[in-house]
């Protein structure tokens, strides 16, 4: 399976991070090396002094697809996640000033939180989905999907352009604002609508 992140989705993080608002998605990805284990404490890495956390609805295709037109989109999933994309900033503005790739600083190993999946049909609009992220009890990340740039079906026709979406195949649809630097002990709870999907030590 392959993971397709989506940067710069939500107009709130754009600012935060002083980006230019792209005119259309940008895509990186993710090995499968770099999900963490269940139940495995998240480990900050030697190299990178500045790990931020990056909540983001998940989605995992559901069969294989190619040029998928928008209005078919909805065919290609069933189910809805939460992950982190866990991010070494101080790596990637290094490479970013270089105009070089992100792989080091997004997908090293361990740097993808992946929930357990619920039913789509728990949501009466997958546009209106509340989720957020807490860090030792306190909320550091809320977004909505209403806020998305491209939403869910969007994404999926977009990338669907490039790459072969397969079954398994997960697809992190981008963060909102609230992003930070993560410290040892710190302990990340992530929601959908309440509901906890995940609780994350960092060490």
């Amino acid at each position: 399976m392959k993971i397709i992140c989506i940067g710069r989705n939500y107009a709130d993080h754009i600012s935060e991070l002083q980006n230019e608002r792209p005119s259309e998605p940008v895509i990186f990805m993710k090995p499968d090396t770099a999900i963490l284990p269940k139940q495995t404490p998240f480990v900050i890495p030697e190299f990178s002094n500045d790990v931020h956390h990056e909540v983001e609805i998940l989605v995992k295709i559901n069969k294989v697809g190619k040029y998928i037109d928008p209005k078919f989109a909805h065919k290609y999933y069933d189910e809805i996640g939460l992950g982190i994309d866990f991010t070494a900033r101080d790596l990637q503005s290094e490479l970013k000033s270089k105009g070089l790739p992100w792989e080091k600083a997004k997908a090293f190993d361990h740097s993808a939180i992946i929930s357990d999946f619920l039913s789509k049909k728990k949501f009466s609009s997958l546009e209106n989905i509340n989720f957020e992220l807490t860090n030792n009890g306190k909320t550091v990340q809320s977004g909505n999907t209403s806020h998305m740039l491209w939403k869910i079906d969007e994404l999926i026709a977009f990338v669907s352009q490039y790459f072969t979406l397969k079954t398994g195949d997960v697809i992190f649809t981008g963060t909102p604002a609230g992003v930070a630097k993560v410290q040892p002990n710190d302990v990340l709870e992530g929601f959908i609508e309440g509901q906890q999907l995940f609780r994350i030590q960092v060490k």
